[in-house]
């Protein structure tokens, strides 16, 4: 039994950011390429006979030919206990946190229940080619138990928190600032770098959780500066209007988190569409990354997010791309990607499919500083991996006989593809697509 495998396909990763559809400096595309994986490390990439003879003699190998072969696909934002509340009616975000989602979150209270959501959540993501995502858990220590125990049983690399918020919202979903701070240490100690898996601190956002809990997630902040933070920051104009109104002293939504030293490289700032130039400003002078989830923006009716104009600002904002799950309809990164494309283009910008293919790969990576581990097939990196075919309906298929470039190939694979284009999704170099 040897942990050496050759994985054989078309090969594509990005070097960095693509400039336009001819810039092919900004990629690697090995057209009968091979990957080396040693004990779920790529150890060798490039033309397939070439790397062959790198190989052991007699290795098992894997031929995916005509497919593609990427990096796994990257989610930045999901909120892993709103699987069953993904295509609830109603008409704006408060509304439906409301009336659907901290309801169904109270549940999470039961570890069982926990459990079994975490079963059908890691199998979603993987079916449909994710294999890092970054989560909220619901405000039980029970949640984040069940959400990194199967992380850790899949090998994948995962980053959450256990939400902190007490107030505005149900008793059974409060805790209350020490409750925060003790159980987030808590989660901390007990998953944080076990396996593959990175602890987030998680005040879900400022409407629901008050300045003593703030300073609770500051003095995590203070004594955890390596681990991420991820909170929520003007999604829709009645949660601003909101959040102004509990935090007047504030300048602004922005000024809330900067005032309590949550602000900096690691911190992930779901949605930020409706951002003032002050605020753009803090966030890029704080390397802050304003992550952006377009079907559940379009869902909620929350607005138009300016990604291509925040990204080439004189100061330019970091982003990142997600589905948020489940304001987010589709757990696709494909879909994802798509409906950004839809959302520049309504702004009169343009979201070409090499930047797309970069953002959801190598681009999230660069956002949580694991482009080292993640997000390329560089050698060293871990071998997740999502294998593609743009054949894989009766539509694509047909669609496929008139097209000549990558690109091209690309575009369709995000404007028509879904789960049915993931042919595989490897792990470590572990196959885990579940058919």
């Amino acid at each position: 039994m040897t942990d050496t495998t050759l994985i054989r396909g078309r090969l594509l990763s990005f070097k960095r950011a693509p400039l336009s559809l001819t810039d092919t400096d900004s990629y690697l595309y090995e057209h009968d390429g091979a990957l080396l994986v040693t004990g779920g490390k790529i150890a060798a990439l490039g033309d397939y006979a070439v790397v062959k003879m790198q190989a052991p003699d007699a290795v098992e190998e894997t031929d995916h030919r005509p497919h593609l072969i990427l990096p796994g696909f990257i989610d930045c934002h999901v909120h892993f206990p709103q699987m069953q509340v993904i295509a609830s009616y109603a008409a704006n975000l408060l509304e439906w946190l409301n009336t659907y989602t901290f309801p169904e979150e109270c549940r999470f209270v039961e570890s069982d229940h926990a459990a079994r959501i975490a079963t059908h959540f890691y199998d979603e993501l993987l079916r449909h080619g994710t294999t890092t995502a970054v989560a909220y858990c619901s405000v039980h220590k029970t949640s984040a138990d069940a959400f990194f125990a199967e992380s850790l049983r899949r090998g994948m690399c995962m980053v959450g928190g256990k939400v902190m918020m007490d107030r505005n919202a149900p008793q059974g979903l409060l805790d209350t600032p020490q409750m925060g701070y003790d159980e987030t240490r808590a989660v901390i100690a007990d998953w944080h770098a076990k396996g593959r898996n990175h602890v987030a601190i998680t005040p879900r956002f400022a409407i629901t959780s008050t300045p003593g809990q703030m300073q609770a997630a500051q003095a995590l902040a203070q004594e955890f500066p390596d681990l991420f933070i991820q909170t929520h920051l003007s999604e829709n104009h009645e949660e601003i209007r909101y959040t102004s109104e509990l935090y007047p002293d504030a300048t602004d939504y922005t000024d809330i988190y900067a005032r309590y030293g949550l602000l900096g490289k690691k911190t992930l700032l779901g949605h930020a569409i409706h951002l003032s130039d002050r605020e753009a400003d803090a966030l890029s002078e704080a390397g802050a990354v304003a992550v952006h989830c377009p079907t559940s923006n379009l869902f909620l009716g929350s607005g138009l997010f300016p990604m291509k104009a925040l990204m080439r600002r004189d100061k330019p904002v970091r982003v990142a791309v997600a589905t948020d799950i489940g304001g987010g309809s589709s757990y696709s990164m494909l879909r994802t990607l798509d409906e950004a494309y839809k959302i520049q283009q309504l702004l009169g910008e343009r979201l070409n499919p090499l930047e797309s293919l970069y953002l959801m790969t190598r681009g999230n990576a660069e956002a949580l500083g694991m482009e080292r581990d993640i997000g390329t097939l560089d050698i060293g990196s871990t071998a997740d991996l999502v294998v593609l075919s743009a054949e894989k309906t009766p539509a694509m298929k047909l669609r496929m006989e008139t097209i000549r470039t990558l690109p091209e190939e690309l575009f369709l694979l995000q404007t028509m593809g879904d789960d049915r284009a993931i042919v595989e999704t490897y792990v470590a170099g572990k196959a885990l697509k579940p058919h």
